[in-house]
């Protein structure tokens, strides 16, 4: 009964995508400097929801665990908009300070998602 509940499994791969993306956004900053390399971001989470036709199957990481699918996530990186620096490196280390912020809010949305499908369970239970 309780195996399938969406709000979960979309609170599941909210907070995955925004480690994803924090991961690429790190990746980023770190090679500001690097000559020639170009800034890569991951698709929105809302436009890879979208696609999936709003269903977010569990991903393992390893054969076996959990029961899950071991695919691929519906993200996939992509070389973002470089901001034209000298030396031929696109990275704007204002630009990613921002994303990151942004995929903090994410990341604390979908934790405030998981918190309040936790409690109305609870209290549905009578435990709350």
């Amino acid at each position: 009964m309780f195996s399938d509940l969406n709000v979960f499994k979309t609170a599941y791969a909210m907070a995955t995508h925004a480690g994803q993306r924090q991961a690429v956004i790190a990746r980023n900053m770190a090679n500001a400097d690097t000559p020639g390399y170009q800034p890569r971001d991951i698709e929105a989470f809302q436009t890879a929801f979208e696609n999936t036709g709003h269903e977010a199957p569990m991903v393992t990481t390893r054969q076996g665990h959990l029961h899950g699918h071991a695919a691929a996530q519906p993200w996939a990186e992509h070389v973002a908009d470089p901001s034209g620096d000298p030396n031929g490196n696109g990275v704007s280390l204002e630009e990613e300070m921002l994303k990151a912020v942004e995929v903090k809010r994410q990341h604390d949305r979908a934790l405030a998602i998981y918190k309040s499908a936790i409690g109305v369970l609870r209290t549905s239970l009578g435990r709350g």
